[in-house]
């Protein structure tokens, strides 16, 4: 618990920090969130060309809180990319590309995140 509570809690942060520095947890709260739905979904998802129809109406009209599970999946998704632009815009201004190899490894992963959406 004391590693929990100096991490999270009693975190020694600036005082002068904006709002903007947010958004990196905010990305990894969306990501959670379109993970978890994306399973859920997955669970009742059939892949099949004659049935993807059927199965999508059947997510929202069968299962229970299933339209809830799929709009929050679609419009996390653009919460997510919203909040991962404001992250690299943040990143822009600031100047954080002058840690090269932070910001590197940032530019591979907006560019996995990319790929795979």
């Amino acid at each position: 618990m004391k590693i929990i509570n100096n991490s999270l809690i009693d975190l020694p942060t600036p005082p002068n920090i904006s709002s903007l520095w947010n958004f990196g947890s905010l990305l990894g709260a969306c990501l959670t969130i379109q993970i978890t739905t994306g399973l859920f979904l997955a669970m009742h998802y059939t892949a099949d060309t004659t049935t993807a129809f059927s199965s999508v109406a059947h997510i929202c009209r069968d299962v229970n809180y299933g339209w809830v599970i799929r709009y929050l999946h679609a419009n996390g998704a653009s919460m997510f990319f919203l909040c991962l632009f404001i992250h690299v815009g943040r990143g822009l201004y600031y100047g954080s590309f002058t840690l090269l190899e932070t910001w590197n490894l940032g530019t591979i992963l907006l560019l996995s995140t990319m790929a795979t959406a």
